[in-house]
């Protein structure tokens, strides 16, 4: 009787070990292989800073999605000054509403915000990030409140990635977003790539089992 009560045990130790894995993987920050997963194809341009750079994550802690362009110009030719624009949509829904889906009591919130931002370049390390934003579009809810992004890291010129920690002085603390460039600001470049969706879907590397744990970037 002890031993069949010890293996029972062991088994149950074991059974709540898995799901304990399981629950973690579900609320933890996405991957930069899922993030990389879900954007447009790169674009390759004269200038290694200039242009404009998507970045798209589930924040699985926050329960919403978060997209970022980054429009990247330097102050003048050559200069290692930047300046531009972040805009960010954020929705609050689940992990599998990739895009923004349509407004519905399950949709708390969905906004777009815009940042004038600059920054600056020294070789491939980047700074760039705002103090201010203000409110584009309120798609679904109640807007409340915005911490301004601040992003820094570098750039992989050969895979045109700018590999980014971002700041907001808020509930981002170093956190990891990448970027991918899918448009030059050369002549002729801006038209080329006037189509590119601002939203790529692609599948989100998630085992679907991952749906909701007990808790929706």
């Amino acid at each position: 009787m002890a031993r069949s009560a010890w293996d029972r045990g062991l088994r149950s130790a074991a059974v709540l070990a898995v799901f304990g894995v399981v629950l973690f993987a579900a609320n933890a920050p996405a991957s930069i292989e899922e993030q990389r997963a879900r954007l447009p194809p790169p674009a390759r341009c004269e200038d290694p800073v200039e242009g404009e750079w998507r970045g798209k994550k589930w924040e699985p802690s926050y329960q919403n999605w978060f997209a970022v362009t980054l429009d990247v110009h330097r102050a003048s030719p050559g200069s290692s000054q930047l300046q531009g624009t972040i805009t960010a949509r954020v929705w609050y829904a689940t992990e599998r509403d990739v895009e923004p889906p349509q407004c519905s009591p399950r949709v708390l919130r969905d906004y777009t915000v815009e940042m004038p931002a600059s920054g600056s370049a020294q070789g491939l390390q980047i700074r760039f990030g705002s103090s201010q934003y203000r409110v584009v579009a309120t798609h679904c809810g109640r807007f409340n409140s915005y911490n301004p992004d601040n992003f820094s890291g570098t750039i992989d010129a050969a895979i045109q990635e700018f590999q980014s920690v971002n700041n907001d002085g808020g509930r981002a603390v170093n956190d990891p977003m990448v970027f991918r460039r899918v448009r030059c600001f050369e002549p002729g470049e801006r038209a080329q790539r006037a189509n590119t969706p601002a939203v790529v879907v692609a599948p989100p590397l998630m085992p679907p089992g991952r749906a909701r744990g007990c808790s929706l970037n």
